[in-house]
């Protein structure tokens, strides 16, 4: 928790005595854990004696997304993928209405041209998270100061109408599985992931798989020391003329099957030329 929004909370007036005390020293040393954030939210009677609200304080754990919808009259109307167990934690509106839609599916023939999704800090995975939304043609991630996400696998799997992603904002500091993360989104025509922090992340696995559109993938700034799973990873990429590598660390990798399979002949060339033997099992 930033430390200056803990300086905001304060105790009421009358309070002011070692067991209130105590009590506020306590909450503040705990702050950055979800459950003790999630008794506070729900607790009004803590909120009242810390003269608190505690929805001021939360946003800093908000992820924020913008979603356009593809124009091809919604046939395929699914957007978001909720776990039941977390469906109180995504908050979704139409358009710019403050109205909360409380399902994930849209009616057919609803014309809705944006999406916004606020989801909570007790959210720790975004598996699957557009999984099969073909209606999707464009997602911005607006706010994401969190840094406790740890699985992206699937997270955009077959998102086949996905023509823009900006992910300038997502933090992946502590993520450990992006396998399919992108796989089958065959209309993206550019990726820019310079933002990536994938230093604890151990399977790039179909990573990247039937990317067909993709013409250039720069991946220098990738750190891929603990990664061990690498199989499949650009297979299908057909498009793919430029690949920067160049930061690669294979030492811990023991799957690395067909990993360029589908690729030109011309991208593999040049592979084998920059990286020479880095990659020779797998093209």
């Amino acid at each position: 928790m930033n430390s200056r929004i803990i300086s905001k909370i304060e105790q009421k007036k009358g309070f002011d005595n070692l067991k209130s005390n105590l009590m506020l020293k306590k909450i503040i040393s705990l702050m950055k854990i979800n459950k003790s954030l999630n008794i506070m939210r729900y607790n009004k009677k803590i909120q009242k004696r810390l003269n608190i609200n505690i929805n001021d304080y939360i946003e800093y754990y908000k992820i924020e997304i913008e979603l356009k919808l593809d124009d091809n009259e919604y046939k395929y109307d699914k957007f978001i993928n909720i776990p039941a167990k977390e469906k109180g934690y995504y908050h979704i509106y139409f358009d710019d209405s403050k109205e909360e839609i409380k399902r994930n599916n849209l009616k057919k023939n609803e014309k809705v041209k944006m999406i916004k999704i606020k989801i909570d800090y007790q959210v720790k995975s975004f598996e699957g998270l557009f999984k099969d939304c073909k209606c999707i043609n464009s997602i911005f991630f607006k706010k994401n100061k969190r840094n406790n996400i740890t699985n992206m696998s699937s997270m955009f799997y077959f998102c086949l109408s996905l023509e823009e992603l900006n992910l300038s904002n997502l933090n992946t500091n502590n993520v450990t599985n992006m396998s399919s993360m992108f796989r089958q989104c065959e209309s993206l025509k550019k990726l820019n992931l310079s933002n990536f922090n994938t230093n604890n992340v151990t399977d790039m696995s179909c990573m990247f798989l039937g990317c067909s559109s993709l013409k250039e993938l720069n991946l220098s700034n990738f750190n891929t020391n603990k990664v061990t799973n690498m199989r499949y990873m650009f297979y299908g990429c057909s498009s793919l003329k430029e690949l920067n590598l160049s930061n690669f660390n294979t030492n811990k990798v023991t799957k690395m099957s067909k990993m360029f399979e589908g690729c030109s002949d011309e991208l593999k060339k040049k592979i084998n030329e920059k990286y020479k033997n880095k990659f020779k099992k797998c093209l």
